[in-house]
């Protein structure tokens, strides 16, 4: 499924994804770090993810390359 929008709920503490169908889905953040194991560290690259791009975030949970992305070298940049 295409991923249409993505948005972090701050409330929720969950990325709710819109589907070009219309569906939706929220994601429970906390869920996943817990279903990884992740490190502090790590847990701070997901929260970047989380409030910069949380549809790349998405992308990585449904298809359950989380750990593929933790792996990777990311170079962050602010948003101007």
């Amino acid at each position: 499924m295409k991923i249409k929008s993505c948005e972090y709920n701050m409330d929720t503490n969950c990325v709710e994804a819109r589907f070009a169908d219309g569906s939706m889905l929220a994601i429970d953040c906390e869920a996943v770090e817990e279903a990884y194991d992740i490190s502090i560290a790590n847990r701070s690259e997901l929260d970047w993810l989380i409030y910069n791009n949380p549809q790349e975030y998405a992308y990585h949970v449904l298809n359950g390359s989380v750990r593929e992305y933790l792996k990777g070298n990311h170079e962050h940049r602010l948003m101007d």
